[in-house]
């Protein structure tokens, strides 16, 4: 009997076919969620691999105010031992002051160009519209943190984290004592802003930023980090612990401001040994970019290394530093000397680019990339590179400006020095090569012209928060003179000629102005003298008394209005409120004093009323 074979269901094939194609689809997404996985993992590592980056840059230290350099005197046994496992760049420049170089470096862009040319007078903020190293790292994954001196603005919107720094802890103004800063700060035992409230803190400012940054290297040491540890020291007032002056307190070939001014430097030292080994504790040193640099040329007039000019020259003096960076991982070590020209600017593109990062320049950049140069792989080349010193409301073409190419510099476009043969720039040259004068005067002038239509003025956000802005006199744009930059220039009370500044309301509504002689923290009436007194040591500057001022009228101008009121010299300010509608203008504050002069108001408050 032939056995028949049953055929199959036609339901129970379909079954099967669909849990077939069930268990294929479930294995294939399981190796795609493992290739998924594997390449999550490959790129998170390459992110964790990248190098942290660590810029170290003093403020008023010159060329030749480190042992390695030359200077017999002084003591920096660690940045110089720093420098023989690093490499140098030895024909380095950067702004002939502070806040310009500090603008530079965080943009690759000349100080001209984005709003910084000066220190003082609305001239010392940094526009909106420029990308800061900190925009591009942060933007890449890094965690980002600045630690001291900012000098870009105290406003909104230029504030430190407004510009790219997730954490930041710094004082106000151009230096510790300055205007915008917390009142009555001295070095020792201050208050600084932390993201911009007010934080009280025991020991000597540069202890407190060494500090500040290695809680914030410990914090982020599992993942890459740019850290910016911008010092104030050693610009004056030349206050230190007074251990650091004795070591220098014998020198007699040294001014009692010198003395002070090397201790400052010596704990500089210390605190970038403290930093180091911390660093090699946490087993980050390989894959870390440091960079030791400083911001303009010497302020003491000690050893210069043979250089003419100081801080703010257009000569060599005034703006060649030391710049010193070790990459162990990346194989920058060894203490190599690398002497074609380079500055400031290079910084970002360079970093950038070392640290396998996407950027791209939105603006023209004065600075290029020269990793490959520091790498060893090429020669940076043919190039010019243009400082100057314009400390002006304005910038003006030609002013104390230096056009420099390898080693030759044209000064004010008429005198020609080469470094290499005459580093004391002592001979001019220009009528010995004509021809090269007229090339560097041509890159000048072609410079210029590009520059001087990307200048502007910086205007400070108005009524951004619920929080009370503070604007100073430190900001306001001044033509005739310079407004009261420090406390100790508060404390005289010198008048100072009513001048704007220059403001942007973000939003329309009713605002009130607090027009103040003392900052809010201070407590202080409007005509109140000040008996604070503190006599000065061998190592720290005194504190004045504080001189009355009488006030009889307080004035107010904004947005086409004016008002005007009386002043109760008992009161801690004088409060005006105007209805104010948004957007761009003038402001003016000042008042009239009872010897018939005027003066414009040191601090101004301002809130917006919510009614």
């Amino acid at each position: 009997m032939k056995l028949l074979k049953l055929k199959e269901p036609e339901s129970q094939k379909n079954k099967k076919t669909i849990k077939y194609t069930m268990r294929m689809s479930l294995l294939f997404l399981l190796v795609m969620q493992s290739s998924c996985a594997d390449k999550k993992a490959s790129e998170t590592s390459k992110l964790d691999n990248r190098p942290n980056v660590i810029i170290v840059i003093t403020d008023d230290q010159g060329y030749g105010d480190l042992g390695h350099t030359g200077n017999s005197i002084i003591k920096t046994p660690h940045i110089d031992k720093f420098s023989t496992e690093s490499v140098n760049l030895t024909n380095y420049h950067v702004g002939t002051t502070c806040a310009p170089t500090r603008a530079g470096l965080l943009t690759g862009r000349n100080c001209n160009r984005n709003g910084v040319w000066h220190t003082i007078m609305g001239a010392s903020i940094l526009n909106e519209g420029e990308t800061t190293l900190a925009d591009v790292f942060k933007a890449n994954g890094y965690s980002t943190g600045m630690f001291g001196k900012w000098h870009l603005g105290d406003n909104h919107p230029f504030l430190p984290y407004d510009r790219g720094f997730q954490e930041t802890f710094y004082h106000g103004g151009g230096g510790v004592g300055q205007t915008p800063d917390y009142w009555n700060n001295d070095y020792f035992d201050d208050t600084y802003f932390r993201n911009g409230v007010p934080e009280k803190k025991t020991g000597y400012c540069t202890d407190i930023w060494f500090d500040e940054a290695i809680k914030f290297i410990e914090d982020k040491k599992d993942n890459p980090f740019l850290c910016y540890l911008s010092l104030n020291a050693p610009h004056s007032p030349y206050n230190v612990p007074q251990e650091y002056y004795n070591l220098y307190k014998d020198e007699e070939q040294l001014s009692e401001n010198q003395k002070r001014f090397y201790g400052m430097i010596t704990n500089i030292d210390d605190n970038f040994s403290k930093l180091i080994n911390r660093m090699e504790s946490l087993g980050i040193v390989e894959n870390t970019i440091m960079i030791f640099t400083t911001d303009n040329g010497t302020a003491s007039r000690g050893y210069n290394a043979g250089m003419r000019g100081t801080k703010g020259s257009e000569y060599d003096g005034g703006h060649r530093v030391p710049f010193i960076i070790r990459w162990p991982k990346g194989n920058l070590i060894g203490g190599e000397k690398l002497n074609e020209l380079t500055a400031h600017v290079d910084v970002l593109p360079t970093l950038t680019s070392l640290t396998g990062q996407s950027f791209k320049a939105t603006k023209t950049m004065d600075g290029k990339d020269v990793s490959s140069y520091l790498l060893n792989k090429e020669e940076i080349g043919n190039r010019y590179l243009v400082t100057d010193t314009q400390r002006v409301p304005w910038p003006i073409k030609g002013k104390q400006s230096c056009v420099m190419n390898g080693d030759w510099r044209l000064i004010h476009g008429t005198e020609l020095y080469n470094i290499s043969e005459d580093p004391g720039q002592k001979t001019n040259v220009a009528e010995q090569y004509p021809k090269r004068v007229m090339e560097m005067n041509t890159f000048y002038q072609n410079w210029w012209s590009q520059v001087i239509k990307e200048t502007k003025h910086s205007i400070i956000n108005l009524g951004t928060t619920d929080a009370v802005d503070v604007i100073t006199c430190h900001d306001a744009h001044t033509t005739d003179q310079y407004p009261p930059w420090n406390q100790t220039q508060i404390r005289k009370g010198k008048t100072m000629k009513p001048a704007p500044f220059l403001v942007n309301f973000v939003k329309s509504g009713t605002y009130r102005f607090h027009l103040r002689r003392w900052p809010v923290e201070s407590k202080l009436a409007l005509g109140a003298e000040v008996k604070d007194s503190i006599p000065s040591t061998s190592f720290a500057n005194a504190r004045i008394n504080g001189k009355a001022m009488k006030f009889v009228k307080a004035h107010l101008e904004v947005a086409n209005q004016k008002k005007t009121i009386k002043v109760d010299n008992n009161s801690e300010s004088a409060i005006l409120e105007v209805e104010v509608p948004q957007g761009k203008t003038k402001l003016f504050a000042y008042f009239d004093m009872e010897n018939g002069e005027q003066s414009n108001a040191f601090y101004i408050n301002v809130e917006k009323v919510n009614h």
